[in-house]
């Protein structure tokens, strides 16, 4: 497997120059083309990424989601998952932070370890998807993408604290 790994890349490489080279395609030119593009993409998508930065940095660094943990108590939701499931649709890193300190603290095996596992490996980054690539594609109208992927996120974390407490 692992040398399968190390020659993937370049084999699928070969393969696009051998089929560029038989359709007598300008590989080199076609290549510096999608560079430039790659390039006014990055500036395109670089303010976004730039505010999603700010933005994830400022309510992590404000310990406004252990203050929201504070205030809410509910009889089945442990409040150590909480700021997982607040953090996890902006911030994927953010909330691999998380995940690895509850694990530190309660184990793998814990109830608490294992409905913040399945919240991060169910849930996704549904505000950093919307910012970043509808930006990339100028979509404007995000309003019924943000309620859905945000429903998801929710349906994800009641059914894995659901699934958890029946196992």
């Amino acid at each position: 497997m692992l040398v399968i790994s190390k020659i993937i890349i370049p084999i699928i490489t070969l393969i696009v120059i051998i089929y560029g080279l038989y359709k007598k395609v300008p590989i080199y030119d076609e290549f510096l083309n999608g560079v430039k593009e790659g390039l006014n993409l990055s500036l395109e998508i670089f303010p976004s990424m730039f505010a999603m930065i700010i933005a994830v940095t400022v309510l992590v660094k404000s310990n406004i989601i252990l203050d929201i943990t504070k205030l809410i108590n509910f009889k089945f939701f442990p409040k150590e998952v909480l700021p997982i499931a607040i953090l996890r649709p902006i911030s994927s890193s953010s909330s691999l932070m998380l995940l690895n300190s509850i694990l530190s603290r309660y184990g793998p095996d814990s109830m608490v370890g294992k409905i913040a596992s399945i919240i991060t490996g169910s849930t996704d980054t549904t505000i950093y998807i919307i910012g970043m690539y509808y930006a990339s594609v100028k979509i404007k109208k995000i309003k019924h993408s943000l309620v859905v992927g945000l429903l998801a996120d929710l349906a994800c974390v009641i059914i894995s604290i659901v699934i958890i407490h029946i196992l």
